[in-house]
């Protein structure tokens, strides 16, 4: 793969320190999102557009006669704080910052916390993480954590707690984003208003051994009133799949519409079987979404399991998306069986004939627990399991049709394709009074990883975005007021 600028800061962990701490405070209780070493290809923004709902929920379900503090180690502020020293440290795990959470866990269980490991990891390798940690919770973390530090109060921690995907997911606590460093993000309106995705991608986590995720959907009156408390001006809803359910997405749009804010979301092309939900979406103030395409090739997204229109059609509702002033992220995974050498510059020609405003890329990964991990683990295909380097941007199987080193070859030419100047002019909106906002835009998240660098330190992240979110806020606005739910569709003005 071609050499890229990556700064230390961005490639490795910050050092703990060898320095003794004092005694467990009882009754204190640390939440950690662990380091992980950025894609020199993609934007260094990308994990500070919001903070994690996860943590922030789990914070939320502490029991008030804890305390509770949360640190995320990918804000560029060091290690994590030891004073006060924590009684319970939760940390969570994912595959590819697996080590680095194993590393945690033995600092602080060294110097006498009692360390939690939970997370999409170790509900795929549970007697792995199990053996770096005092506990492990496996499924719901809401519904364990209270119970977890009852436990540990008592003196009593058991090794393992699960909890289904089951419960009443509307009844669980607002995220508690005080606690969260605003200024470190483009908006701390993370949102979910559903959970689980109608889709069962054979690639994609949701497919994991044992992990039962029932669709479930919150009221839209209390998603709307959860975002107007925030005070921002932009919200991200971070559910798999928004438009799971395209009657519950009119309710909810009916509910934000009198906010006057804008939003994004990731949702399956399939949304735009309903012009009306795509209508109302953009007349609520829906300004982007992130489609998974996967793949321009049928055979791929049957062999995923993909339910998703077939791709000689994703032009076509792309343009009902863009009709109505909704840009497109389109995600796209490269390995699959079907994908042969011409597949980058057959992607690339597409999202620039198409005027995709922003691409994310994908090496096919098999995460753990996968019917993909499973089949290629059983074609003896898997060519290692250093989870460091199942991050997406790493071959970590033998594809069918291209080597490992071409899949990495072409993985880095399409992000230097569609992140350069040419290619961003190329794909501008049709409409002359978006193209300012979109440039800006791509700009700002596409090409400017030193900047990206210095906003994150200084916590200016949030003050960074802030002009270009209020311009296009002011503008959808403007627009929402002369258009009527449920008229013909409107070409929408630059918007972000």
């Amino acid at each position: 793969m071609a050499s890229r600028w990556q700064p230390a800061a961005m490639a490795r962990a910050p050092v703990l320190s060898a320095r003794r701490c004092g005694p467990p405070r009882p009754g204190r209780a640390l939440l950690i999102n662990p380091f992980y070493a950025k894609d020199p290809h993609a934007s260094f923004g990308k994990h500070v557009l919001t903070p994690t709902l996860a943590l922030t929920t789990l914070a939320a379900a502490t029991p008030a006669e804890w305390q509770v503090a949360l640190w995320d180690e990918n804000l560029l502020a060091g290690p994590p704080p030891t004073e006060p020293f924590p009684q319970v440290v939760g940390i969570s795990v994912h595959l590819t910052f697996a080590a680095r959470a194993y590393e945690l866990s033995r600092w602080y269980r060294s110097r006498g916390a009692l360390v939690v490991l939970g997370g999409l990891h170790v509900q795929s390798c549970p007697d792995e993480a199990a053996q770096h940690a005092d506990a492990i919770a496996i499924g719901d973390g809401v519904e364990l954590w209270p119970m977890i530090l009852a436990d540990a109060a008592a003196g009593a921690l058991r090794p393992r707690y699960e909890a289904q995907f089951t419960g009443n997911y509307a009844a669980q606590p607002e995220p508690r984003r005080d606690l969260l460093p605003r200024g470190a993000f483009l908006t701390t309106a993370s949102v979910n208003a559903t959970r689980g995705c109608h889709n069962r991608c054979g690639f994609c986590y949701l497919a994991s051994d044992g992990l039962h995720t029932p669709y479930q959907k919150r009221d839209p009156a209390s998603v709307a009133a959860a975002i107007r408390a925030t005070g921002e001006p932009y919200a991200v809803f971070t559910d798999n799949n928004l438009g799971s359910q395209p009657d519950h997405l009119l309710e909810l749009c009916a509910a934000l519409r009198p906010l006057g804010i804008i939003w994004s979301a990731a949702v399956s092309l399939d949304v735009t079987d309903r012009p009306d939900v795509v209508r109302a979406m953009a007349a609520a103030g829906c300004t982007g979404v992130f489609v998974g395409f996967e793949s321009l090739t049928d055979g791929n997204l049957a062999a995923a399991r993909k339910r998703t229109p077939r791709a000689a059609e994703y032009a076509a509702r792309v343009r009902l998306l863009h009709e109505h002033g909704i840009q497109v992220n389109a995600s796209f995974v490269f390995g699959f069986d079907h994908d042969r050498p011409g597949v980058f510059a057959e992607t690339a020609a597409w999202l620039e004939d198409n005027r995709i405003e922003c691409g994310t890329f994908h090496l096919l990964t098999p995460y753990p627990g996968t019917p993909l991990f499973r089949q290629l683990q059983t074609e003896g295909r898997l060519l290692h399991t250093d989870w460091s380097r199942y991050d997406t941007a790493h071959c970590v199987f033998r594809p069918r049709h291209l080597s490992p080193e071409e899949l990495e070859a072409g993985y880095a030419w399409i992000y230097r394709r569609i992140f350069s100047l040419p290619s961003i002019w190329r794909r501008r909106p049709a409409a002359p009074a978006a193209v300012p906002a979109y440039l800006a835009m791509s700009l700002l998240y596409k090409r400017a990883n030193p900047l990206w660098l210095m906003l994150i330190r200084a916590g200016l992240v949030h003050a960074a975005w802030r002009p270009l979110v209020a311009l296009s806020a002011w503008r959808h606005r403007r627009w929402r007021r002369t258009v009527a739910p449920g008229g013909s569709g409107m070409p929408m003005p630059a918007s972000v």
